[in-house]
Parts: C-alpha cells; structure tokens; sequence
C-alpha cells in the first residue's frame, strides 16, 4: 500500500452516494429518491427496480457477490445475512446477477432469536428489514471479498420495532415536526426540515492480540476481572495527546483510509488519558447516519486492529484503575438551510429563538433525567459513571459563564440586558499573537454540558449505540417544543408569550444546571438536595423505561409503544443478568483452573525452599516463611470468597429471570466478585511472574 494518501479521491468511493445515484440513476428516478431522501415522500415501489439494478452494478464493479441488509437489532452490534447476486443456472450453464427492488427494500431475517423482551415468542420467526434509504448503501470490503451493505431497519411481524435505527427515525420526525412548528411561528418560512446532527467521538484501547490471547477474562468478557495495578499508570498524564508510537500510528493510518473509503468523516485522532488508550472523532452527520457511522467506526477498529497484530477493546472499563471508554455524543440541530438551532450567535442575550429552544432543553433534561440516565446505561458503564473519570451518575446541564449570567438574569429581574463577552487572551510573549477567548470555560465533569453551538452528552458507554441516547434526547426535546408552542400558540400577543415561557423555563428548571465540579461528593449530596435523581447502575436506571410519564411521551410521538417500552426493560435486565452471569462463570474458571493452582504451586516451591534451607544450615529463614504464611493466607481468602461466589451462582440458576434476577445479581454477584478479586490481585503483587498464568497490567499497557 501506498504511504500517500489522496483522501479528496478516496473518500466516499465505496458508498452509493449522491454523486453514485446522480451519476447512474436516471434523472427522474434520481429526483424521486431525493424527495425522499429530503423530504420523507414515500418512495415508489416502481422505481426501487431501477435503483436496485444500479445500485447492484454499482457494487459488483467494486467486486461484490454478495448483499446484505445491515441492520441493529437489541444486541447492541450489527447483524447481517449475505444474499449473492446470482440467480437460478440458465439452460448453458451459465448464471444471471440480479437484485430486484423488491430485495433492496425489504428482506425477512430470522427473528425468533434476536432479543424482544417477550414480543415474539421462539416459534414466532418472522422479522422484516426494511430499507433506509436516507443512509447511503456501502461496499464493505474484508476477507469475505467485498459485500454490499445496505442499512435497514428491524421490525417484527406484527409491526413492532426490534432494533435501535427504528426508533430513532420516528424520534427525528418527532423533533422534525416540532422544531418546523416552533421556527414557524418566529416567521421562518424557508426551512423545510430540521435534522439532529451528530457527533459521536469514539475512545478505545489497543492490546498486543497475543498478550489478549491469554487472558481468558479478556476473551470472555472484554474487560480484566482480575488484575494488580502496574507500577505507573496515568499519573504523569504523559501518554494523553502524546506522541502517537508507530506501531499504533500505521494502526490509525489504515483505520482512516478505511473510514474515509466508506465516507465516515474521521476528523481526529490522539492519545487518550490512559496508557494504551486512544479516539477517533468524526465531523457530524444526521442522527441516523451518525449511528451507522459509529458502527462503522467500531467493526473498522476491531478489524484493523486484529491485521496489525493487536486486539482493539471497547469496553468501558477493560481496566481497573486507569480511566474507562466513552463516547461523546455531540447533538444540535439544523435545517436544510442551514440554520443552527442551538447557535447562540454573538448576543445571546437577545436571540430571543435562542433562548427559547435552550429554556425548552433544560426543561426537557430535568423532565426527563431518568430517562436520559437509562439511555446510557450498559453494564460497563456501572464500572465508569461517577468513578472521577467520566460525568457523574447524576443528570446536570453545564452552560458556561455565559449563559448562566443571561439565564441569572432572567430569572431575577425578568429581563436579559447584557451576555459577557470573549475579549482577548494575551499569552505574554510578543512573539505569539493574541487569541481570541470563548466567553465561557468548558467542563468535562459535565455529563450534559453546552460547548459552543451543540450539547455534549458525555455518558455513553464506548462500546454502545448511540441511537438510544440520541431517540431520547430527540423525543424529550420535541415534547418540550411542543408544549411551547401549544402555549404560544393560544396567545395573541407572541412576544410576551415567548418572553414569559423563557422566563418560566428558566426559572422553573434551573435546578438542572450545575456548572461546578461533578466529580465531588459536594454536588452528590446537593443534587439531592434539588431533587435530582440519583441513579448509581444499571439496574437502578431501567424502571425509567416503563414509569406512566414514559409511556405517556413516547406514546404521544410514536416513537415507542408500551408494549415497545416493557419489552425493552426486559431486555436490559436480561442483558445484564447474562453478562453478569458470563463474569462470574469466567472468574470461576480462571480462579480454580488457573489462578489458585499457581498460586500453589508456589507456594510449595517456596515451602520446599524453606525446608531445604532449614536442613542444610541455620540461616534467617524469616523472610521466606513470613511469604508463605502470606501467600497462604491470601490463598485461603480466595478459595473462601470462590466457593462463596459459586453459591450465588447456583442460586441465581433457578431465580425468576428479569428484573428479580438482574437485581440479585447487582446485590449479590458483583459485591461476591469484588471479595474474589481482592486477595487475588493481592497475590498476583507477591507471587514470581514466571509463574503467574497471565500477562500483567503492565504487560498490557505498555507492551504494545
């Protein structure tokens, strides 16, 4: 391969994209699509066979056999069935390639083994993938050859959504509608739609794959369940923004041309806090291709990673210790014209619209907090949240310097007559120029925090989707413009309306808006004090999913049934019990096959030392008895805490599944594997390398 790199040349050259349909598709046929590409018009059934028959020759000149509706069920990955092109032999022998419209918009995947929380029984198998065309079709090449992916969404039989895109798309009509309605009555009358735009960064770690190899722990779970820290970790913060090492360098550089072939937009890439750690961020795109993206993104990283020798980790604390992976969801929203919603432009004082769209945001968060909370609830992320590394557990809204005086204001006297200003920031050496200076700081200890022109929501787990996270801040956001408009609406003097609903917003919600340090135990105790909820896990997170006031607003918008809603807390608790259940079965096996026969091992090598040395002369032998009693004794407390985690473990076999087995699990298990853990890791600090069966911290990190 060569070490150039035309990016304007290869970007985009593996995706049916505008340029692909305008340059193939017949101009009529192409004008239809775009309709409904833009503007959501139903697209004829008459013209799919000529955009199939493109789109397939198309892929097959970049050496595709084979197609797939590419699709996110409840699993929290892709999945996908490969369809060939070919068609029934021909009299010669010969055989045709076809793809038909009818097999580009709609294909029927097994659906009995996808999770549905109950909505279809196991004899149930009927699911449908139907195509979104408003996220482009690519060309995936690996070693399968080259295929072509054809983003879908995931429904059951009887209608019911079973994946993450599906949603998502009712939650951007949602706000589409709203947001069309509240410009509407500010005298926008160009706009035909406003999109949420996102931008989802992407932090991960790289490990040696043979070193991987070797942790079971790793294999089985994607995180270290044992593990003693290394003598230095991220203390110096040397390795963040660092000089990226060349093994990991070639690494990023195939990760990129990769991307940038399938049109995702990776903008940035650096060193992240923790040793071995790293992100990719791409330039943001509409809510439902930004969640393809970051699809994309991960499978990419996975697989380059294993072609260069390494393993890429997406779990959110692979390590104990160091800092865990997120993945920063940057949301705003803009029209088709261009406007930015959330610009607040230089005098946010008085951009009126401005103010009323951030007072309904506040609204919609401390509403909806709970809510929000479970959209970033995974059970890697129990090890993250709150642990003085990412936003806390706690729902808050950073607005800056800035917005806090206008939203002071306001609150105080009615009226906002002023917004603090930027000015210079004079470094003090006349050789460097003089910088401009935002007019607000920013906060990473912030889990919803307003940067500029967008909001940052800094809790998504590393390896999740972000179409939850993105379908909730949608559908609370399009509530929120909603009953703003309603109240304006029924006024006949709309500047007072929209003047006292700013008022009313920000006073009423102000509650919500913490621009301190989210990391201490100070704002625990004062976000409880405002009645904020506090939400430590998981399990704790997913009762938000089915309370009355959720029902009621998905409900109202579409965007999720009841029965949608109920069967989704039961796959969270599913989901968590299994993973649980996976660790603890995983920490059973590496424990008694592995850890504990070492451990003894040693311990009879250092007892055949003592003995040796007591028999042939009278030297100080102290030392190496107090090592034995030690590691004895630390022996002992493992095998008491593994026989005990083994009990939960038989207990929880026969325990009601759902909600009563993923909370025994949280009460029981995780508590139980913790005192597993401990003398373990305490053991792994005495006992001699050469024996200890796996890689080390140390190994791990920096020994990639």
């Amino acid at each position: 391969m060569s070490d150039y790199i035309n990016v304007s040349k290869i970007f985009g050259e593996n995706v049916f994209n505008d340029t692909a349909m305008q340059e193939r598709l017949p101009k009529k046929v192409y004008k239809e699509l775009k309709q409904t590409i833009e503007e959501g018009k139903e697209l004829d059934p008459e013209i799919a066979d000529v955009i199939a028959h493109e789109m397939k020759e198309w892929a097959i000149e970049k050496g595709a056999t084979h197609y797939t509706h590419w699709f996110q069920p409840l699993t929290g990955t892709t999945a996908e069935k490969h369809d060939s092109f070919i068609t029934a032999p021909m009299s010669n022998g010969k055989v045709l390639m076809s793809f038909s419209g009818k097999e580009l918009i709609k294909g029927e995947p097994d659906a009995s083994s996808f999770p549905s929380g109950g909505l279809r029984a196991t004899f149930e198998a009927r699911g449908y993938t139907a195509w979104d065309c408003t996220s482009p079709a690519f060309v995936r090449q690996d070693a399968a050859g080259a295929t072509l992916c054809i983003p879908t969404a995931f429904c059951s039989y009887t209608g019911e959504a079973l994946d993450q895109k599906t949603p998502l798309l009712r939650s951007m009509e949602a706000i589409n509608v709203q947001a069309l309605r509240l410009l509407r009555l500010f005298g926008n009358t160009t706009s035909k739609r406003v999109t949420p735009s996102v931008g989802p960064e992407q932090e991960y770690f790289l490990v040696d794959a043979e070193k991987f190899r070797q942790r079971k722990d790793l294999v089985y779970t994607g995180r270290t369940l044992f593990g003693a820290p290394p003598a230095k970790g991220q203390e110096l913060d040397d390795h963040y923004f660092g000089t990226i090492r060349q093994r990991i360098a070639a690494f990023m550089k195939d990760v990129n041309e990769e991307l940038w072939k399938l049109g995702v937009s990776s903008k940035t890439q650096h060193n992240e806090v923790a040793p071995a750690q790293h992100e990719l961020a791409p330039i943001y795109a509409p809510a439902n291709v930004a969640v393809d993206h970051n699809q994309i993104i991960m499978q990419t990283l996975k697989r380059i990673a294993s072609q260069h020798g390494m393993k890429c980790l997406l779990h959110e604390k692979p390590f104990a210790g160091v800092n865990g992976s997120g993945k920063h969801n940057n949301w705003s929203l803009t029209t088709d014209d261009g406007i930015n919603l959330l610009d607040p432009g230089k005098t946010p004082h008085e951009n009126i619209q401005f103010l009323l769209v951030l007072t309904c945001i506040l609204k919609a968060v401390d509403t909806h907090a709970d809510l929000l909370r479970e959209s970033a609830s995974d059970v890697g992320n129990d090890h993250r949240l709150g642990a003085h590394e990412a936003p806390p557990a706690v729902i808050s809204v950073f607005l800056g310097e800035q917005l806090e005086d206008v939203m002071e204001q306001l609150i105080s006297t009615g009226e906002a007559t002023h917004s603090i200003k930027g000015g210079k920031l004079r470094t003090g050496v006349r050789t460097l120029p003089d910088l401009a200076k935002d007019a607000t700081d920013r906060n990473r200890t912030s889990p919803f925090a307003f940067t500029g022109n967008k909001f940052e929501f800094r809790m998504v787990g590393s390896r999740d989707s972000v179409g939850p996270a993105n379908t909730v801040i949608n559908t609370i956001v399009a509530e929120a413009f909603k009953e703003a408009c309603d109240e304006i609406e029924k006024s006949d003097n709309f500047a007072e309306a929209v003047h006292d609903l700013i008022k009313q917003y920000a006073s009423d919600h102000y509650r919500i808006v913490f621009n301190g340090n989210g990391y201490s135990e100070a704002w625990i105790e004062e976000a409880k004090r405002r009645g904020l909820p506090v939400i430590n896990s998981m399990v704790e997170a997913i009762p938000a999913l089915t309370t009355d006031k959720a029902i009621r607003l998905f409900g109202e918008f579409g965007v999720f049934t009841e029965a949608e809603l109920r069967s989704r807390a039961e796959i969270q608790y599913e989901a968590y019990a299994k993973t649980i259940n996976i660790e603890v079965k995983a920490m059973l096996n590496i424990a008694s096959k592995q850890i504990i026969p070492a451990v003894i091992k040693y311990t009879k090598s250092l007892a055949d030392s003592i003995n040796a040395v007591r028999a042939a002369c009278d030297a100080d032998i102290s030392v190496q008895e107090d090592l034995l009693r030690e590691t004895s004794r630390l022996l002992r407390e493992a095998k008491t805490a593994l026989v005990r985690l083994n009990e939960i473990e038989q207990e929880a076999i026969n325990m009601e599944e759902g909600a009563v087995r993923a909370n025994f699990y949280h009460d029981k298990a995780v508590p139980a594997m913790e005192a597993l853990r401990r003398p373990v890791d305490e053991l792994e600090m005495i006992v001699d390398k050469s024996v200890w069966p796996m890689p080390s911290y140390g190994d791990l990190l920096f020994e990639v």
